[in-house]
């Protein structure tokens, strides 16, 4: 039987379906509903998502007769197959006991290290050759993450590797040279920006044998755990990016010494599909902006670009939800082209294990090394209606706020004026409302928490707050980095200590008449006050007002939870009310319009609903509960 035949002859059986067509029958299903609102998706990126795209959405996308691995390299640049690099950093205090790490991690899969050299420790060559000890440079990808003495280790790397007789351009890895990074985070250069950008050239001019060694970094990770969005991490990572080949090339270095030479730092939400082409379109921009320089060929365009799974959206509660979310950002990043990756293990400082971390980024490692296993989820230069559409948006998008930041002189000027930082707090308070309300989750936190689940371990204070460096004598406000999470962790943790010394708040589920309507609402009510870490009571349902308030007060209730339809709530909810007001705060789930202002009227005055501002109600309820 000829297969190729029999696949033909089955597709053509199915006639084509016009956009027309589909939209009609969306419209038919709708009911009457606006389109818009329902199907729509408005990201924080600027941009609307529509449900589904179809070939002719392609027709403004320009770069898809391209090849993999050609310019603008949008379909991937520097590997061939699966052949990225799963990296795992190493904090360096004692060197013995590093190095016995390293090797540790590279028997167990890991093919390139992140060695995170102490501020206070000034490494010499017989220092860095005890590092790496037994580990073979040109089979490992070696990275260095030691700001302030950069310029040695380059020298230390190109030394040994001489002394070892290994190809000098098979010395792949990098150092963590980022100054417009540390500027950002810290408020002001160590001497001034000009000596920054002199070092960076005598950086470059050192590693000039070590064509595969990346000695200037970009550090996008940086706006990304800030809370900014995708494009905005993408515009200012390549506006940074401008920045350093700008005054690079003033300094007198070529465009084709600089490129080369320079990596980019992502940071990946859970966001899939979107932190996929967030990949894919940092390639493409990244190869127009370098092309613009004329530089002697194609292959200088290349963005080298690592990722790291975001600490953004981690959790200290439901810490094996990180899992998940990992696992997610990892395969965005291979799919998406990334050509290393570090899954971050931030369990451990939930969990303060350091084997539970490792063991979780050691099977996502093993996972993500399975060749085969990506071969048969997707072919990463393929893509798809959705993901070329996603590109484009993002490129599109990124480009514009690039061309503002230009607009105002730069990155640099940009950031000293204040422009960059108004624009991503403007997003992070977007979001911490998003998430405070909900219509952002955070699963195990603000969504669905586990009622069971307590810190009984005293917590470090630092967990709940934000990373920040600003130094002393800070020129410019700077960047925080910090969790979406933290403002409900320090909620649910206050309950945690004050459950230590006194009862847990214990909230009753109050249901009684509509069954539908009260099982709904109880469980709404439920998951709404588990984010606080309060014991829930749920009830089966009552007949009787009497029989609901006996039970109830029974149960030593702290918070009482009215459950039932919005027409029935006109007569028991204010018959409850009378029999257990100032024994328990009464709340009514739901937001009964009609009957509000009487409610409230007869004394009722807590209403508990979907658009409810979650955090600031249950800080309210703590407060009220003596709880600090």
């Amino acid at each position: 039987m000829d297969h190729k035949k029999a696949q033909k002859k089955l597709f053509t059986e199915f006639p084509p379906i016009s956009t027309q067509e589909w939209e009609e029958v969306i419209q038919k299903d709708l009911k009457g509903a606006d389109y818009e609102k329902k199907l729509i998706w408005k990201t924080y990126e600027g941009f609307k998502v529509k449900p589904y795209y179809r070939s002719e959405d392609l027709k403004k996308v320009d770069y898809l007769d391209t090849l993999p691995g050609k310019f603008p390299f949008t379909r991937g640049s520097n590997k061939d197959g699966n052949n990225w690099h799963i990296r795992q950093d190493i904090i360096v205090d004692d060197i013995k006991n590093a190095n016995k790490k390293a090797l540790d991690v590279l028997m167990k899969g890991v093919t390139s290290l992140g060695f995170i050299l102490n501020p206070k420790f000034e490494p010499t060559i017989d220092d860095i050759e005890q590092l790496c000890e037994n580990i073979y440079a040109d089979a490992v990808e070696l990275n260095f993450i030691c700001f302030h003495d950069s310029l040695k280790v380059v020298q230390h790397v190109e030394q040994l590797a001489k002394k070892y007789n290994r190809e000098l351009d098979k010395i792949n890895g990098s150092i963590d040279f980022d100054p417009l990074g540390q500027y950002v985070l810290k408020g002001k250069f160590p001497d001034s920006a000009n000596a920054s950008f002199d070092q960076a050239k005598n950086i470059i001019g050192a590693s000039i044998h070590l064509p595969s060694f990346k000695v200037i970094t970009v550090n996008g990770q940086y706006f990304q755990n800030a809370g900014a969005t995708i494009v905005e991490e993408l515009a200012f990572s390549l506006a940074q990016g401008v920045n350093y080949l700008t005054q690079l090339t003033e300094h007198g270095l070529s465009i084709n010494d600089i490129a080369p030479r320079m990596k980019f730092q992502f940071a990946l939400g859970s966001n899939y599909f979107m932190e996929i082409a967030k990949i894919r379109a940092a390639r493409m921009l990244w190869a127009q902006i370098v092309h613009a320089y004329g530089p002697c060929c194609d292959s200088k365009a290349k963005m080298y670009i690592h990722s790291t799974t975001s600490n953004w959206n981690k959790t200290i509660y439901d810490a094996h939800v990180n899992m998940l979310r990992t696992t997610t950002e990892s395969m965005s990043s291979i799919i998406g082209g990334s050509d290393s990756l570090t899954v971050n293990p931030y369990n451990a400082i939930f969990e303060q294990s350091t084997e539970f971390s490792e063991r979780i980024a050691r099977n996502q490692q093993l996972l993500l090394k399975e060749e085969s296993y990506f071969d048969k989820v997707v072919d990463p230069a393929s893509g798809s209606y959705y993901i070329e559409n996603l590109t484009d948006s993002i490129a599109e998008e990124a480009w514009k706020l690039l061309l503002e930041v230009q607009e105002k002189g730069g990155f640099l000027e940009a950031f000293k004026s204040g422009f960059i930082q108004k624009v991503i707090k403007e997003t992070t308070q977007k979001r911490d409302m998003d998430i405070a309300t909900r219509k952002e989750v955070l699963l195990g936190t603000n969504q669905y928490p586990n009622p069971t689940e307590f810190k009984e371990n005293k917590v470090d204070p630092s967990v709940f707050e934000a990373f920040d460096c600003t130094d002393k004598n800070a020129k410019v406000e700077t960047l925080k980095m910090y969790r979406g999470a933290q403002a409900f962790e320090v909620l649910r943790y206050q309950t945690d200590v004050f459950a230590k010394s006194y009862k847990r708040p214990k909230v009753f589920m109050l249901t009684m008449g509509n069954l539908a309507k009260r099982r709904a609402r109880s469980q709404f009510a439920g998951n709404f006050f588990s984010c606080a870490g309060y014991e829930i009571i749920d009830n089966n349902g009552f007949k009787t007002v009497e029989a609901a308030a006996s039970a109830c007060l029974n149960a030593k209730a702290d918070i009482t939870v009215i459950c039932s339809s919005d027409d029935e709530y006109a007569d028991i909810a204010p018959k409850l009310y009378e029999l257990l007001n100032e024994k328990t705060i009464v709340v009514v789930a739901g937001y009964p319009k009609a009957i509000l202002k009487d409610l409230e009227n007869k004394g009722l005055k807590y209403f508990i609903h979907l658009k409810s501002n979650v955090l600031e109600t249950l800080r309210s309820f703590n407060k009220e509960l003596g709880i600090k």
